[in-house]
């Protein structure tokens, strides 16, 4: 496996611990995922900044493991430059499909590989 083939499954394996309910409820997990300069574009429209997830995230939808899950697909990612990573993909949380598109940074030393940017388009129903 070469190197960027690596840094994009590292970062899909992040993206994928976050939508784990355990993960997402938990402020020290999520925080060892969410760089400390990240900012996300909801589906709402909403801005998020880093402390605001953190503090809103056990009770955004897919946080409790006796609720729906996100369900992935068609997660890819290129790299960008070195530590940048961009990803791609789909989910569905119930009923409900979005696209989301995230920017993952690898931090120095121990700090890994952290998602420093997300953007996520609710699709509605009979939109391909």
């Amino acid at each position: 496996m070469d190197g960027a083939t690596d840094d994009v499954n590292q970062a899909i394996a992040g993206e994928l611990q976050l939508m784990d309910p355990r993960v997402r409820a938990s402020r020290e997990h999520a925080g060892q995922l969410l760089d400390p300069e990240f900012v996300e574009v909801g589906g709402s429209g909403r801005r998020w900044t880093h402390e605001a997830m953190l503090a809103e995230l056990p009770d955004h939808p897919g946080s409790s493991p006796d609720a729906p899950r996100f369900e992935p697909s068609e997660i890819s990612g290129a790299l960008l430059a070195p530590g940048l990573v961009h990803l791609t993909f789909e989910t569905m949380l119930g009923e409900r499909r979005a696209r989301h598109s995230s920017i993952w940074r690898k931090g120095d030393g121990a700090g890994g590989w952290r998602m420093y940017y997300h953007q996520a388009t609710r699709v509605p129903p009979g939109v391909d």
